[in-house]
């Protein structure tokens, strides 16, 4: 009987606050918190921070639990409206191209090099064993996607599958997107072993494209190959190392967590490893529309080149130009 008058006399000595924040609080859900009067947006922070001090109480004193749950329910709601974020999607979609993108980026620079290092190894690695040793490129270059590129194909043949749209070039260019992308996704997601299935799938992907150089190289092509590969290449290989920088993140935090856990060190990489990765699948989108219809249209070499060259130019600027925050 006690603890029934005690409670009753609790909520007669504050609910006229609780029921002023609410009306407060169910306006600003329904009209927005800038139609709210000046009073009520001045009472807001005071009668929340009333409401969190009744819920300490009531938690203290083991108050019946409906009035526990009426004013936990209360404080979550006006926590929103006193600290949460009350920007629209539109300026939150904004920020993260014009900030929070390219910053994470610049952020794993260091994991990028790498990335790149690994990937530059793997195209020379590729490369010089297919030249000494063409046998060695079955062994980088499936057969699915070779298809009929291979060193028993004349130079006729091969010259014909970069510049004849008919010659099998779609399911060609569909086939490498499609295994780029497969790539792009595993190299961050397999990050967490430490990064090594990171650095294999990122020298495979390199020795992968040496073994084609190599190839086409061999009968005089490797020029027109590089026009044929650049006009989306610039940005898909970008896109794939950064996905591999992204895996490294996490990697290094896995094997180096310093005071951390190591599950706690990989979720806190992770989170700003996603924000990389989620501009990795829009550089991959571009990529195929690069490779859709820019590759298909485009059928000389040096405008290949130059398109493939100005979308890195503007990648880079994109991401590494500095810039000034929003709030500085």
């Amino acid at each position: 009987m006690t603890a029934l008058t005690d409670s009753r006399r609790f909520r007669e000595a504050r609910e006229h606050e609780w029921w002023r924040l609410e009306e407060i609080l169910t306006e600003a859900e329904k009209s927005g918190v800038k139609r709210l009067e000046d009073d009520d947006l001045l009472a807001l922070p005071i009668l929340y921070r009333g409401a969190l001090s009744s819920l300490s109480v009531a938690r203290e004193i083991s108050l019946d639990h409906e009035l526990i749950t009426y004013l936990e329910t209360l404080c979550a709601r006006a926590y929103f409206f006193v600290y949460g974020v009350r920007t629209s999607p539109w300026k939150r979609l904004g920020a993260f191209f014009a900030q929070d993108w390219p910053a994470a980026v610049r952020n794993l620079w260091r994991e990028t090099a790498v990335s790149m290092l690994f990937f530059v190894i793997g195209v020379a690695a590729g490369y010089l064993l297919v030249t000494a040793e063409p046998g060695w490129f079955g062994a980088f270059v499936p057969e699915g996607l070779a298809g009929d590129r291979n060193f028993t194909a004349s130079r006729e043949a091969l010259r014909a599958t970069l510049y004849d749209t008919h010659a099998g070039l779609s399911t060609f260019a569909t086939f490498l997107f499609t295994h780029n992308s497969r790539v792009a996704i595993f190299a961050f997601a397999l990050g967490f072993a430490f990064g090594l299935p990171t650095a294999l799938l990122i020298l495979y992907t390199g020795a992968m494209m040496g073994a084609f150089f190599a190839l086409y190289a061999s009968h005089g092509l490797g020029f027109e190959l590089g026009g044929w590969l650049i006009i989306h290449g610039s940005t898909e290989i970008f896109a794939i190392v950064l996905a591999g920088a992204a895996g490294f993140r996490i990697g290094w935090a896995v094997v180096f967590p310093g005071e951390r856990s190591r599950l706690a060190a990989a979720a806190e990489s992770g989170r700003s490893a996603a924000l990389v990765m989620g501009g990795v699948i829009i550089m991959l989108l571009f990529a195929g529309l690069l490779e859709g219809f820019g590759r298909q249209l485009v059928l000389t070499d040096l405008p290949r080149y130059a398109i493939g060259l100005s979308m890195l130019f503007l990648w880079c600027v994109y991401y590494y130009l500095p810039r000034r925050r929003a709030d500085g």
